[in-house]
């Protein structure tokens, strides 16, 4: 993770930088040998603004933290759009390249988000309900935490059958369970409506937003708006599944027992948790410590993974 960190800071970071992380070392140095009260360095060139050593540093940090450290390759790549809501980076369009072999599964899986921790949150491409028998929550609670049915399903049964590597590049992540409003035509308060509410935990799902934030189309980034374009919107989102209606993790805020899904012809809906014939398409977040060692992220050629 630290070589990670090296290289996209150092890759991404302006020449003056160096200069100041030079100025700081013969500052600190200056301040260990020769003591002072008032240990300050030129920043007229920086483009810094603090003068004391302790506060360039602070700063410093927050430039190098700007990139998410999460390889040169996902940057470089492309299709990644900075969130305004969140430290995340979203792969949004039609068809960026996102995939990722996960579990042994080669281009099984693609990745939503980078986290400014490094963290990455990747989705399965497929359901795992091939019987359609798994409801949101049998009890028809929208309550993820309580926990549903569902969660339970997917930190258990499902979890464990994921292979030994693969359950070891996992964290434990905070997921926004927060409920929403339909027909929202304001995005920032939706993110902040599922951000009211957490769960930590290793398997989850897609939230509603993020879906609607993998759209590179700046007008089917709400509810509303998606709803009203349905025919083009569906074209600007790698994440929809034709011909199947998958589970979001948002739950409904005017009811207990409805949770948000995406429908298989592509507009934002709910039905009750209860429901046993939805898609299930799992959400996990990536530790900090795994890196991209391959690949080009193409369906062909996908990300390479190793912790």
């Amino acid at each position: 993770m630290k070589e990670r960190i090296k290289k996209v800071v150092f890759g991404y970071l302006p020449g003056f930088v160096l200069g100041v992380i030079t100025a700081i070392s013969i500052s600190v140095i200056a301040a260990t040998y020769f003591p002072s009260k008032d240990v300050t360095y030129d920043n007229k060139e920086s483009g810094l603004q603090s003068t004391d050593v302790q506060g360039a540093i602070d700063e410093l940090y927050g430039v190098c933290t700007a990139k998410p450290p999460a390889g040169d390759q996902i940057i470089e790549d492309g299709g990644l759009e900075k969130d305004p809501y969140e430290c995340r980076y979203f792969f949004t369009g039609a068809n960026p390249n996102n995939y990722v072999t996960f579990n042994g599964e080669k281009a099984g899986w693609r990745i939503i988000s980078v986290g400014c921790d490094g963290t990455i949150k990747i989705m399965k491409t497929t359901n795992i309900n091939t019987s359609n028998s798994l409801a949101w929550d049998s009890s028809s609670s929208n309550n993820w935490a309580r926990p549903a049915s569902l969660n339970t399903y997917l930190n258990g049964t499902y979890l464990n059958s994921l292979s030994s590597e693969a359950q070891g590049q996992i964290v434990a992540s905070d997921y926004s369970i927060g409920a929403v409003t339909s027909n929202n035509n304001n995005i920032s308060s939706q993110v902040t409506a599922e951000n009211s509410k957490k769960w930590k935990g290793k398997i989850a799902l897609p939230t509603l937003s993020e879906y609607l934030r993998t759209n590179s189309n700046s007008n089917c980034k709400t509810f509303s708006t998606y709803n009203n374009n349905p025919n083009t919107c569906r074209n600007t989102t790698w994440m929809n599944y034709s011909n199947v209606t998958w589970w979001t993790l948002s739950p409904y805020s005017g009811s207990s027992s409805i949770v948000f899904n995406v429908r298989s012809y592509d507009i934002v809906s709910y039905n009750p948790a209860h429901d046993m014939t939805l898609a299930v398409r799992p959400a996990i977040t990536l530790s900090s410590e795994v890196q991209i060692t391959g690949g080009d992220g193409s369906q062909s050629n996908p990300f390479q993974l190793e912790i």
